[in-house]
Formats: structure tokens, sequence, C-alpha cells
């Protein structure tokens, strides 16, 4: 540990520790939110196609959980440094450069999701932890149930890049 590190982080910075890292999450799910039509589209497998709204449904209720959290702790979402989640977002493992093997795409547009909810599940459990310090025992509550949902998109995409594998 530096010196400049302090030992035990007080309350006011801890909070801001749990702003900033829910304004990266939240500012990455709204940017899926506008998106996700349009990866949609690009899945040439239904199953794939339905795990991408199941996914995309839960996007638009973690979204309203965080504008919850903002609520309780009475801040306002800013996108002021959100910008290595917004470019992993953007990124899209290059979805729109096409492949000649339908199956290519989709193998590609899973990890690309399952990466995106790794990251979720990752900034979850850290503000999880921030908020049971700062006793948000009701942003805690909100950010477990995102969490939760971003497992069980993750083990759905496994299922289906099984269920590709296998049927093809």
């Amino acid at each position: 540990m530096s010196n400049n590190t302090p030992k035990t982080l007080d309350n006011d910075l801890l909070k801001q520790v749990f702003v900033h890292n829910l304004n990266r999450i939240y500012f990455g799910k709204c940017y899926l939110d506008k998106h996700l039509e349009h990866l949609k589209g690009l899945a040439s497998f239904t199953a794939l196609q339905q795990a991408i709204q199941e996914f995309w449904d839960d996007i638009k209720k973690q979204i309203q959980r965080m504008n919850k959290v903002y609520t309780l702790i009475n801040e306002i979402p800013s996108d002021k440094n959100c910008n290595p989640i917004k470019s992993i977002v953007k990124d899209e493992f290059c979805l729109d450069e096409g492949q000649t093997i339908p199956v290519l795409l989709d193998m590609d547009i899973m990890m690309y999701l399952q990466l995106l909810e790794h990251i979720n599940i990752t900034s979850c459990h850290m503000l999880i932890m921030v908020a049971k310090q700062l006793n948000y025992t009701e942003a805690q509550q909100l950010l477990t149930e995102c969490k939760d949902e971003s497992i069980d998109n993750d083990e759905l995409f496994t299922l289906i890049s099984k269920e590709y594998i296998v049927a093809n």
C-alpha cells in the first residue's frame, strides 16, 4: 500500500467511489439499451435472438433500479468519467464487419454480451460492498438484483453457446 492511499476510506470518499462506479455501469447500460435492437438483428440463431431480448428486458429493469439508487442517495447520473465502459460497449467486438459463416458472428455476439455481463457482475459486487459500508441497504438490494440478473444472463448465453455447438 502506498503512503498516499488511506488505510480506511471515509464516508465522503466511499460515496465518491460509489457514484463514480455507478455512473460507469449506468451509462454503459443506457448505451446498450439504445443499440440492442441492432445487435439482435445481427443474430442468426433464434435462441440467441430470444436471449438478447431477455437480456435487453433485464437491461431496462437494471436502468430503472439504478435510477432508484440515484434517488435514494440524492445524486444525479453523470457520464463525466464513463469513457472506459462506454468504449467497451461501443466496440461491439467489431460485429458490423460481417462474417461469411453465421456461427462466427453469433459466437462473437455471445462472447461480447458475456464480457459485458462479467463487467457488470464485478462492478455490482464492488458497489454492493461499498453500499453496505455506507448503510445504503435499499441500494444494496437493488444492486444485488442487478448482479443476479447478470449472472443469470451469463449462464443463459453459456447454455446457448453449448446448444449452438452441439446443434451444428
